[in-house]
């Protein structure tokens, strides 16, 4: 699968910071970035037109770390598969609850906090229909949360034995070589794709989450 998600484990794949990548079957590009922004209260969405990535991080003062709160939502479409990508001052702050799946929607919700300084593994979650429906951190490290797959029987059961194939949980294994295994396995069980230059290069709407 061109692309998919293991690009994602590079250093500084999105941006300085890490990252926060919402994927989406069943909603369009704009009613997943409203639902998102439903959960946020506190804050009023402010459409921007389209944007690159590297446009969106410097106009509008982005960058993490920085003394602006804001958060920004890069959202498009590629294959079947709506996405929302993160910027600004996501850490902490932006929440992807069971209730952004309602009615039927898919959402797969994948974020690192790369410059966490404890450090923080990276997170995969999904939901379906309003409810959750598998979620694990990514270095299978029982210090943070469950070291295993957790959620619908069926599915953990089936990520676990794909893990298994692909030689984890291995405590010696690379944190990095954890995070992109893993995230291979997620692209081929869930068939989930960002493609790089499309998040990186393209001219893609985004929405401004400013706080009241």
């Amino acid at each position: 699968m061109t692309d998919a998600l293991s690009w994602l484990a590079e250093p500084e794949s999105i941006t300085y910071g890490g990252y926060s990548v919402v994927l989406a079957r069943g909603l369009t590009p704009e009613e997943l970035v409203a639902r998102i922004a439903e959960e946020l209260p506190g804050r009023t969405a402010r459409p921007l037109g389209e944007l690159t990535a590297e446009d969106l991080v410097e106009d509008y003062e982005l960058e993490f770390a920085g003394e602006v709160e804001d958060i920004a939502l890069h959202h498009g479409r590629s294959g079947d598969l709506a996405f929302a990508v993160a910027y600004g001052y996501w850490q902490g702050e932006l929440t992807i609850p069971p209730s952004v799946s309602r009615g039927g929607a898919e959402v797969f919700h994948l974020e690192f906090e790369e410059e966490n300084g404890k450090p923080v593994p990276p997170f995969f979650s999904s939901y379906r229909d309003g409810r959750e429906h598998c979620y694990f951190n990514l270095h299978l490290d029982p210090t943070w949360g469950p070291g295993d797959v957790r959620g619908e029987p069926a599915t953990a059961a089936a990520l676990t034995a794909e893990l298994a194939a692909a030689g984890l949980p291995d405590p010696e294994r690379e944190s990095g070589d954890l995070h992109r295994t893993c995230l291979e396995v997620l692209g081929r069980h869930f068939a989930l794709t960002l493609p790089r230059t499309l998040v990186r290069e393209a001219e893609l709407p985004a929405v401004l989450l400013e706080t009241d």
